[in-house]
Order: structure tokens, then C-alpha cells, then sequence
């Protein structure tokens, strides 16, 4: 976090449990996992719900997606 000035924590998955877990690694010995991202947002009683789900991820267009399901959801 300091490293890079990230305003929030990495999550390291060595084990990858995390990645099991959201379907991101097939097996707990595979060489890599896949790039998955969850937009996680919180219910008027404040339990953190999945708000959209993007299985594939490209690298070169995904931040936009994002921002405009953000921009999108606001409305």
C-alpha cells in the first residue's frame, strides 16, 4: 500500500483460496489465476452485496466498463 500509494490494502492470495473461492484458479497448484473484478456495494442494512460480476477481464478496456456501470448506477 505505501509502495505504490493505493488509498487501500492488496489482497495476496499465495494459497489461493480467494481465488478458488470467486472461481478466479481452477486448482490450488495452477500457475495463474484469472483476471475476474467484482464491484461490491453495500444494502440499505448494510451488508455488502455484489453489484456486478465481470468474469473476463481485458486489461485494456475494463477500467472504462467499470466507470460507466458506476456512472450508470448512480442515476
Amino acid at each position: 500500500m505505501r509502495k505504490e500509494g493505493f488509498p487501500f490494502p492488496l489482497l495476496s492470495d499465495a494459497e489461493r483460496k480467494c481465488g478458488l473461492a470467486y472461481g478466479a484458479a481452477e486448482r490450488p497448484d495452477a500457475r495463474s489465476a484469472r483476471r475476474i473484478s467484482y464491484v461490491i456495494g453495500w444494502d440499505p442494512d448494510g451488508k455488502a452485496k455484489i453489484l456486478a460480476a465481470y468474469p473476463a477481464v481485458s486489461v485494456a478496456s475494463h477500467a472504462r466498463e467499470v466507470l460507466d456501470f458506476l456512472a450508470s448506477s448512480r442515476a
